[in-house]
C-alpha cells in the first residue's frame, strides 16, 4: 500500500469516530433540550455559547493546527445542527437573503437555524418583541460609514435587549451574466456599496451607468434578470443568482467591517470575561453635563469603545447619547459605574450586555 492510501485510509477511520462522536454530542442535546423544556429554560444562551467556542480556542492553541477562525466555523455549525435538535431557532434579519445582514445571521446563528428576512429594521424588532421570532439581526455601524442611526433610534421605543454582536468583513465583488467588463452598460447595488466601490467604478467602468437599489442582493437579482448589466454584491449573492464574479474584492478600503446586534427579549445573564455593555442616556441641558455623566467610568477605569449622540426627536436641541464599554453589567467596577451614571443623568437605560463578536 502506498503512502496516499494509508493517509486516506486513516482520514476514513477518523471520519467514522468523528460521526459518531457527533451522534452522541447530538443525543446529548436532545436530553439539554428535554430538561430545558421541562424548566421553561432558553434553548439559545450566548454567554455559554461564547464560553463554549473560547474555551475550544483554548485547546486548539495547545492540540491543534487549524486557525482559530476555522474553528469558530466548524463548532458554530456544529452547535447549530445541536441546538435545532433542541428547539429550531428563529431569527428575523434585515433581508433579503444574501444581504451582508443575512451572512451575519449565517455566521452567528448557523445554517440550521429557521433564518427569517424582514423588509425593514423594524419589522425586525417587531417580529422579536410578538414572539414571532426568537431573535433579530440588524446592522448597527459600518466601519467606513458610520452609524446607523434608524437601528440605534430603534432602542429608544423598545424593551428589546442587545445579546450579541457580529462583525462582517464587506467583500465587495462585480457580478454579472456577462463574462467581459466591455460588456456592462449598466451597475446595480445599494448606495454604501456604490460609494465603498467608487473608485474601482470611476476607474474600470467609467461609461456604466450606476443605479442605487434598496440592498446588494436586490441588485444581484437584478443583474440574473438583465443583460449588460452587473452588480456591486456578496460572493452569496453570486451563488444565490448564478451570477459569474468579473472581479473580485473592488472595495475601496480592504479592513472594511459592518458589526450587527442580535436583539432579544433577554440579554446575556452571566459574564464570559470578554463582554460589552451599550446604554443610552440623556444629561440635563447644563454646562459640563456629558463630562460629570462620563466621569464614574474613568473613576471606575471602564474602558468606552463607543460614544454616539442622537436627536431625542422630542424638545429641539435635547440629545441621548449612545454608548459602548467594555465589561459585563454584572461585574463589580462597572456595576458601580452604572449606578452613579444612573444617580447623574435624567434618563438612563441599559441595552444589554453580551459577548463581544469576533472580527475575522
Amino acid at each position: 500500500m502506498d503512502r496516499l492510501e494509508e493517509l486516506r485510509k486513516q482520514i476514513d477511520r477518523i471520519d467514522k469516530q468523528l460521526i459518531e462522536l457527533l451522534s452522541k454530542r447530538a443525543q446529548l442535546a436532545k436530553e439539554v433540550g428535554e430538561v430545558k423544556r421541562e424548566k421553561g429554560l432558553p434553548f439559545y444562551v450566548p454567554e455559554r455559547e461564547a464560553k463554549i467556542l473560547i474555551k475550544l480556542e483554548e485547546m486548539n492553541k495547545q492540540y491543534g493546527v487549524l486557525p482559530p477562525q476555522s474553528i469558530r466555523a466548524i463548532f458554530r455549525e456544529i452547535i447549530s445542527a445541536c441546538r435545532a435538535l433542541e428547539e429550531p431557532t428563529k431569527v428575523a434579519f434585515l433581508g433579503p437573503f444574501a444581504t451582508f445582514t443575512h451572512l451575519a445571521a449565517l455566521k452567528h446563528f448557523g445554517t440550521s437555524s429557521d433564518l427569517r428576512p424582514m423588509a425593514s429594521i423594524t419589522d425586525v424588532f417587531e417580529e422579536v418583541e410578538k414572539g414571532r421570532a426568537d431573535y433579530g439581526v440588524v446592522p448597527v455601524e459600518n466601519s467606513i460609514e458610520g452609524i446607523v442611526n434608524y437601528t440605534v433610534d430603534m432602542f429608544l421605543d423598545t424593551e428589546l435587549k442587545i445579546c450579541g454582536e457580529i462583525f462582517v468583513p464587506v467583500n465587495l465583488h462585480l457580478l454579472s451574466q456577462e463574462v467581459s467588463l466591455k460588456d456592462i452598460k449598466k451597475v446595480y447595488s445599494h448606495r454604501h456599496a456604490i460609494a465603498q466601490a467608487k473608485k474601482w467604478l470611476t476607474e474600470n467602468l467609467p461609461h456604466a451607468e450606476i443605479e442605487e437599489v434598496s440592498s446588494t442582493a436586490k441588485a444581484a437579482e437584478l443583474a440574473s434578470r438583465e443583460r449588460g448589466v452587473a452588480a456591486v454584491a456578496s460572493e452569496a449573492a453570486a451563488l444565490l443568482y448564478d451570477l459569474n464574479i468579473l472581479e473580485k474584492n473592488i472595495q475601496e478600503i480592504s479592513q472594511n467591517f459592518t458589526r450587527f446586534l442580535v436583539v432579544g427579549m433577554k440579554d446575556s445573564e452571566s459574564p464570559t470575561g470578554n463582554d460589552k455593555t451599550s446604554i443610552m442616556f440623556s444629561t440635563r441641558h447644563v454646562a459640563g453635563a456629558l463630562f460629570h455623566a462620563l466621569k464614574p467610568f474613568a473613576l471606575y477605569d471602564v474602558n468606552l469603545s463607543k460614544i454616539e449622540s442622537r436627536p431625542t426627536k422630542k424638545r429641539p436641541w435635547e440629545y441621548v447619547f449612545f454608548v459602548d464599554m467594555d465589561g459585563h453589567r454584572l461585574e463589580p467596577k462597572l456595576r458601580k459605574a452604572l449606578e452613579e451614571v444612573a444617580q447623574g443623568t435624567s434618563f438612563m437605560k441599559i441595552l444589554g450586555s453580551y459577548p463581544k463578536g469576533f472580527k475575522e
